[in-house]
């Protein structure tokens, strides 16, 4: 039987973005209080409507034609319309993934009861989720500022039976997806068009991806920069805690606690304690202040969006307790920009100082006796020259994509929207970086594989010994030049999956 998630709106967490991400057999409802709201505030829109009252985007034109008032017996038409002009994203689709999560996401926005929908459409957007259509969703075309206008409408057309979605594995037309799933389509009532389209749903699907990438990658980089550290000869004493107490930012802290647990009961620390060695580089001594600031900030990050994500983004807002409709700001993303924006720089600097550590690894004026380029015969070798070369290809990419979305505000709409966010953009940079990242990590993991081969029959720390082992189970060490890309490519995968830091913690205890 499927695990049921009730949604009330305020409550969505990580693990239960997890859940979709990872393909669950779970199952979201809408909580009986957050129904209680959202037919309150439907009551409202209604209400407003017999009085004859004007209310944005409910009977009015939309943007820069919010002064054009709508006929009551054209209401649906406006709605209907809103959908398919604002459906002009482009580019390659969004991940099925990404589109499960961002159809929780704009149902958990709905869900506060603010919007002044019908319960139905809420509903629909669940049933919609469980039962795997996924609309087909452009994924460029928005900049973030009414919402994800543009990738959102695509994400609602399949609800009145229009668009494009997948389901079963083929992409159809909206409505055939949606009879394929047993689900009825909508015919939208007042308000609802924009109360779909409204919010930054996309940019936080996009984003909460990445962030549930990275943490993962800060693990693996603790893990990888522990087996760098063995295969260097390093030393552990800046990972003392008494040196992060002495600066107490906490995910200083945990890294050195997680680089200390790796290293117990290493055969090789004890070979060159003393004068063999007084400090180490930066990408090796610096581990925890690095690796702690990427934690923190990351953390930060999360936090940003899951607000984001538990929040009524569109506009006009409806205020059921005491009647009120009231346009603001709340679809506006720069808050998921800013914070995506920082991730982006963070999980670049996992990959950055990652490389300095695969230099430290193949220069032998810097790998503490290591051969040069990590080949046996060098000169006939070139060893792992080239491995080098593309972890640092891939850490330019990623520095140029560090610059801030944030600050690259267009006016759009008639100079109505004249300050946007660029939201989807940070939160699509950020998740580049993060794939990119995961293989410099790879291609760290194999040179101090690699870089252990040569330390035998001293054997590391228990924790960085359960990654080795891991790591040459399933690539073979190789004594002599071969096409190291299948390697760095199935190293990847296993960088981003769970097993390597399962074997890892079950030999050494859990990595915080």
């Amino acid at each position: 039987m499927p695990r049921t998630i009730e949604i009330d709106g305020r409550n969505l967490g990580p693990a239960d973005a997890k859940a979709v991400l990872d393909g669950e057999d779970v199952t979201f409802t809408l909580s009986a209080a957050a129904r209680a709201r959202v037919e309150a505030s439907r009551t409202v829109v209604e209400r407003a409507l017999a009085e004859g009252r004007t209310i944005y985007g409910v009977n009015t034109g939309f943007g820069k034609l919010a002064d054009t008032r709508i006929p009551a017996d054209r209401l649906r038409d406006l709605q209907r319309n809103l959908l398919r002009s604002h459906a002009c994203g482009v580019g390659a689709p969004l991940p099925p993934e990404e589109v499960a999560l961002a159809l929780l996401f704009r149902a958990n926005a709905l869900a506060v009861g603010c919007s002044g929908v019908r319960p139905m459409v809420i509903d629909t957007l669940l049933a919609m989720l469980d039962r795997g259509v996924r609309p087909v969703v452009p994924r460029k075309g928005s900049v973030g500022a009414s919402g994800d206008l543009a990738p959102l409408a695509h994400l609602a057309l399949p609800l009145i039976g229009e668009g494009e979605a997948e389901f079963g594995g083929r992409r159809l037309p909206g409505g055939e997806a949606m009879r394929r799933a047993g689900i009825e389509p909508l015919t939208l009532a007042a308000k609802e068009g924009l109360a779909l389209v409204n919010g930054v749903q996309v940019s936080t699907a996009i984003g909460a991806r990445a962030l549930a990438v990275s943490e993962r990658l800060v693990k693996t980089a603790d893990l990888a920069a522990a087996m760098s550290l063995e295969a260097l000869l390093g030393t552990d004493t800046p990972f003392d805690p008494r040196i992060h107490a002495a600066r107490p930012h906490p995910g200083q802290a945990v890294v050195a606690a997680n680089v200390r647990r790796l290293l117990e009961g290493s055969g090789i620390l004890p070979t060159h304690r003393g004068p063999h060695k007084v400090q180490d580089a930066y990408s090796l001594r610096c581990v925890p202040q690095v690796h702690g600031a990427v934690r923190d900030s990351i953390g930060h990050a999360r936090e940003v969006v899951y607000r984001e994500v538990n929040s009524a983004t569109d506009n006009p807002l409806v205020f059921a307790e005491d009647g009120a409709v009231l346009s603001g700001g709340n679809f506006h993303g720069e808050p998921v920009a800013i914070a995506m924006d920082l991730a982006a720089l963070a999980i670049h600097e996992i990959g950055s100082i990652s490389e300095r550590r695969i230099e430290s690894i193949v220069n032998p004026a810097l790998s503490s006796g290591l051969p040069p380029f990590l080949a046996r015969e060098g000169g006939l070798e070139s060893g792992y020259m080239m491995a080098q070369v593309t972890a640092a290809a891939l850490v330019c990419e990623t520095r140029t994509l560090c610059v801030p979305a944030a600050a690259e505000s267009i006016p759009t709409s008639a100079n109505q929207e004249d300050h946007v966010s660029l939201s989807p953009l940070a939160a699509r940079k950020a998740a580049e970086i993060a794939g990119n990242v995961a293989t410099v990590l790879a291609i760290e993991l194999l040179a101090a594989a690699r870089g252990l081969d040569f330390r035998m029959p001293l054997r590391p720390g228990k924790g960085v010994a359960a990654a080795y082992d891991f790591l040459r189970d399933r690539v073979p060490r190789c004594e002599v030049d071969t096409p190291l890309a299948p390697a760095i490519e199935t190293l990847r995968e296993i960088v981003l999956g769970p097993d390597l830091l399962a074997a890892v913690e079950t030999a050494a205890g859990p990595l915080d």
